[in-house]
């Protein structure tokens, strides 16, 4: 077939929940993935004889439950939620249980006391923002009803907690995490977790303006109904891929691997299809586009179509990286200090305090890696064994900071770099080093290249006051509907966001199904 009613590019979580949800609203759909085959940044790959990594994401902790449920995604282990555990190289460890700390270890009662507290502020102030997640951004000059009854509903939760909660959100709004933390905490383990976790994939330090914005992000999102949970799925985060496929395909969907999109047609403002690399012409009068908004309007579509002032505005979109991603072969499952067998299967955070989140950052900002990186861990193959040959195990890793421009470069900085975060992995886990059979790791120009993500930006482009809501990923675009009729925006770089929430595409193919109307 070579006309359809919809056509999706890319086959990314959020390309095939938007594909999921037009098909079920009786659309004829069109996956169309460059690479060879689906799940974009979750698509795993071998990078070591025998041994695999699932991907760029390790961990859930914002997949939504509607999108789930509406598209029919099938995934299970949501019920076992993972700790968090936070090790600071002394052999102390803070264990968060349940949903983002319910119940904290390695702390005296009053400091978890005081964790909960800031727990329920925070989690109650998130749940503000997130009443704007599933469904587009409000327009300004145009709010519909279902903007003002968002609104309407945000103020009386507001109003019910009382008149010094409100002041208390409007405070910390714009507030950095460093301050909130010293605000609430002593120990320097917590204070290091919410700063970590508030600056993760953000070019921004604990003690940035608006940083805390990071950290509502991460409480924006659930598991089954339990704010700031993690899982990883029944057989590995390999079959998160899967089931957007199956859930696509069960729809009616086609998928086609291996078909890159040359150019996006597009005549006097509006859309008509797409001509692949290989010059086949293929029609829809709906055309979605599930990746970078950078691809998708600097080398798809004319620029004579779109205006010059909004190419500007996609030319000057923040989507430079910070975090390289480290996969490790073992021949051993690694014994790291302080941590207990059980809490293996869960989240590492190897982080000392703020202050050493905010130091790693410091050099980010002037081209250079850090020489004291903080970083997330897990060991995927503990759920997966699939991953590695017979006794093996892998490790994944999530590490700050890296950034995408690399004063040195990173052809000469890529083997200082993994020096220094296998160093810090020996610290923390003694005889590490002796038991890796092969290491990878992946700076953002590595990420860029794989995963076809420009600045090797896993959320598309900056989680930053000026690129969310209403300006994500601009202004002219933020209601998923862009300058061009009929071409949408519903990838990461599309609201609300990166994260394998499904909500981009999801609310892309429902704002379409509406007929436009929001």
């Amino acid at each position: 077939m070579t006309s359809f009613d919809a056509i999706v590019i890319g086959a990314g979580h959020n390309g095939l929940a938007a594909a999921a949800r037009l098909a079920r609203g009786g659309r004829r759909v069109l996956v169309l993935e460059a690479a060879n085959e689906p799940g974009g940044a979750m698509r795993g790959r071998e990078f070591a004889p025998g041994f695999r990594s699932a991907g760029l994401a390790h961990l859930v902790n914002r997949l939504d439950a509607e999108v789930a449920r509406d598209i029919g995604l099938g995934l299970t282990g949501d019920d076992r939620l993972l700790p968090t555990t936070v090790l600071d190289g002394s052999g102390k460890a803070v264990t968060l249980h349940g949903a983002y700390g319910e119940r904290v270890d390695g702390v005296a009662a009053e400091e978890a006391a005081a964790f909960t507290a800031l727990r329920t502020k925070l989690i109650f102030q998130a749940s503000i923002l997130k009443r704007f997640l599933r469904r587009p951004p409000p327009q300004i000059g145009v709010l519909s009803l279902g903007d003002l009854s968002t609104f309407a509903g945000a103020g009386l939760g507001l109003i019910r907690k009382g008149r010094s909660e409100g002041r208390d959100f409007l405070r910390m709004l714009l507030m950095n995490v460093a301050d909130i933390a010293d605000e609430y905490l002593t120990d320097d383990s917590l204070k290091g977790l919410l700063a970590f976790d508030a600056t993760l994939g953000i070019h921004l330090g604990p003690r940035s303006p608006t940083s805390l914005l990071g950290l509502y992000y991460r409480l924006t999102g659930d598991v089954a109904g339990r704010t700031g949970g993690q899982f990883v799925p029944a057989g590995g985060m390999a079959s998160v891929a899967s089931a957007f496929v199956r859930a696509a395909e069960k729809a009616g969907v086609s998928i086609r691997c291996g078909m890159p999109v040359g150019r996006i047609l597009a005549d006097r403002g509006r859309t008509s299809g797409v001509v692949m690399r290989d010059g086949t012409e293929i029609t829809a009068p709906v055309v979605v586009s599930a990746i970078h908004p950078q691809t998708t309007f600097l080398h798809l579509v004319d620029p004579a179509e779109s205006g010059t002032g909004f190419i500007r505005s996609v030319k000057n979109l923040r989507s430079q990286g910070n975090v390289a991603k480290l996969d490790l072969a073992l021949d051993r499952i690694p014994d790291f200090a302080g941590l207990s067998a059980e809490a293996r299967n869960g989240r590492i955070v190897l982080v000392r305090s703020k202050e050493q989140v905010e130091t790693a950052f410091n050099p980010a900002k002037y081209g250079e890696f850090s020489s004291d990186p903080v970083m997330e861990v897990t060991l995927p193959s503990l759920a997966d064994p699939s991953l590695t040959p017979s006794g093996g195990c892998t490790l994944s890793a999530l590490v700050q900071y890296a950034p995408y421009r690399l004063k040195a470069g990173w052809e000469t900085g890529r083997p200082a770099f993994l020096k220094i975060v296998l160093e810090t992995l020996e610290r923390h886990a003694p005889g590490i080093g002796k038991s890796v059979v092969a290491a990878s790791l992946m700076t953002p120009v590595d990420i860029e290249a794989a995963y076809n993500l420009p600045g090797g930006h896993w959320h598309h482009g900056e989680l930053q006051a000026d690129q969310l809501l209403v300006n994500r990923p601009t202004s002219a675009a933020s209601g998923y509907a862009t300058p061009i009729e009929g071409l949408y925006l519903a990838s990461a770089g599309a609201h609300p966001g990166g994260g394998i929430s499904g909500l981009p595409g999801w609310n892309a193919a429902r704002h379409i199904l509406s007929g436009g109307k929001p």
